[in-house]
């Protein structure tokens, strides 16, 4: 690719090829574990940071990777930046860690970040690749922060509950009440809960979808056939 659109990039990433509402990859993850927005926001930060890594690696060595081994070399780039990642929540996120608990290491098998480093890095530059795996990165980030907080919101009656997770100590009154003495609406906090709020959320892109698509009316000219006398 030599002439690189980085508008496009980031209309596809954020919206038009959105790994979660069009793709729809990285759903066992998505749906596990975003029951409040701290969760949904830390699987978010590392999955980002996944691909960016990944396919900035991936584009730098494009030319020296042979087509019969870049799928086994480009898994083996993934699972050692996981891992990396993996090691260092467990130092400095080790509550956080836990709760995300497998669904970290599991990033090794979310199908769009081996997309990316197949369809998109190893065939472009650094800098473009680089933004292609934060924008799809910022995408599923963002479908993981507003699903968490929707289930949390309903299922909790909090947002930017257990700050302190991700923030430390002075997150602790980052906590906010939207109903007092709330008894949450189990379903929220329940899978089923998970697959009912993407919905919701895949349904409404697609109804702002279909809106922007629309046909704007012609405007209707009138014009005189009377000929001038």
């Amino acid at each position: 690719m030599t002439d690189i659109n980085y508008t496009e990039i980031n209309k596809n990433g954020l919206w038009n090829n959105n790994v979660a509402l069009v793709q729809l990859l990285g759903l066992c993850p998505l749906l596990a574990v975003t029951g409040t927005v701290i969760n949904g926001l830390g699987l978010g930060i590392a999955t980002l940071l996944t691909l960016v890594i990944s396919n900035t690696i991936v584009s730098s060595i494009r030319h020296l990777v042979r087509p019969e081994v870049r799928v086994p070399v480009f898994v083996m780039i993934i699972a050692s930046i996981v891992t990396t990642i993996e090691l260092t929540m467990n130092a400095y996120f080790h509550e956080l860690f836990n709760i995300l608990g497998i669904f970290i290491p599991l990033i090794v098998t979310n199908c769009s970040i081996l997309a990316r480093a197949e369809a998109f890095a190893s065939k472009n530059k650094i800098l473009p690749s680089a933004v292609d795996g934060f924008m799809m990165g910022l995408g599923f980030a963002a479908v993981l922060i507003l699903l968490g907080a929707m289930r949390e919101a309903l299922g909790h009656g909090t947002l930017f509950a257990d700050s302190h997770l991700m923030f430390g100590e002075i997150a602790r009154s980052w906590t906010i009440v939207l109903v007092d003495d709330y008894s949450g609406l189990l379903l929220a906090i329940l899978p089923p809960g998970a697959f009912i709020g993407l919905g919701l959320i895949i349904a409404l892109k697609n109804v702002i979808d279909k809106r922007i698509k629309k046909p704007q009316p012609a405007i209707a000219i009138n014009v005189s056939t009377e000929a001038a006398v």
